[in-house]
């Protein structure tokens, strides 16, 4: 873990209550499927949000007035993530304006494991599951494997890089609940069998259903309220096959066969 200061780059709104931010600063060591902790002015608890990518920065993208940008090193990259807007945290998050600082924990959790992916990996986000699929499909494609993406929504205002994840050569599909994109229906209305290994996160009816249609060969990221988000105050555990388990510090990723549903 480690607590530093980004600076906001871009924070704008990308679907219907859904806002992307980057943030400038140091990320190494962040690995796909780990997540950040944000302090925000005014609440009590720091939000947990999932990392959808990091890069490099372009050198040439104009500043903004009156900040304090420093130069552009070797561990200075962009973060981005992306959250939705569901209480009064969120809300005021999506009201940051460029250039401000923020407190952040970063290298939070443990990450999907690459190397099970095989030659042919399924990747399953649903809602605001889907930003932590994109840097896990990113590093995929860059090691040479044929990445399938199932992208689940409830209507055609939620959906969101779904262009993104053809850009990078993944074969996507997706779905919504009531038929307005894509396929109508689930995710799970998508599946073909034909995956090596799989890789999900979403909410908890969509991760049942997967695991009961695709079986156990993949790994979750689960979803819990935190309190610290380090492993010290024991709020997030859940039930495994191993043993209590903390989502924050032994997950967010977890083999699907550990998991109790």
């Amino acid at each position: 873990m480690k607590q530093l200061t980004f600076e906001i780059k871009t924070n704008e709104q990308i679907a219907k209550n859904i806002y992307r931010m980057q943030l400038c600063g140091d990320t190494t060591g962040i690995l796909p499927g780990q997540f950040v902790n944000i302090r925000v002015e005014g609440q009590f608890l720091r939000r947990p949000i999932s990392v959808c990518n990091v890069e490099q920065p372009l050198h040439n993208t104009p500043q903004p007035l009156n900040t304090t940008t420093q130069p552009l090193n070797n561990a200075t990259q962009l973060l981005t993530i992306i959250y939705k807007v569901v209480g009064v945290g969120t809300e005021a998050m999506s009201r940051l304006p460029i250039g401000t600082q923020l407190d952040v924990l970063t290298v939070l959790g443990n990450g999907y494991d690459l190397s099970k992916a095989g030659d042919k990996p399924l990747l399953v986000g649903g809602g605001v599951g889907v930003p932590p699929m994109y840097m896990l499909a990113r590093q995929l494609r860059e090691a040479g494997k044929a990445v399938r993406v199932i992208l689940g929504f409830n209507t055609k205002d939620e959906v969101f890089y779904e262009e993104e994840f053809r850009a990078l050569g993944c074969d996507v599909t997706v779905t919504t609940v009531d038929g307005s994109h894509g396929i109508k229906g689930f995710v799970t209305n998508a599946l073909d069998g034909q995956q090596s290994y799989y890789y999900t996160c979403g909410p908890l009816p969509m991760i049942k259903a997967l695991l009961q249609a695709a079986g156990t060969h993949g790994e979750v990221s689960m979803e819990e309220r935190m309190g610290c988000g380090f492993g010290a105050c024991m709020g997030c555990t859940i039930q495994t096959t191993q043993g209590p388990k903390r989502v924050c510090k032994e997950g967010p990723v977890f083999p699907a066969s550990e998991l109790i549903l």
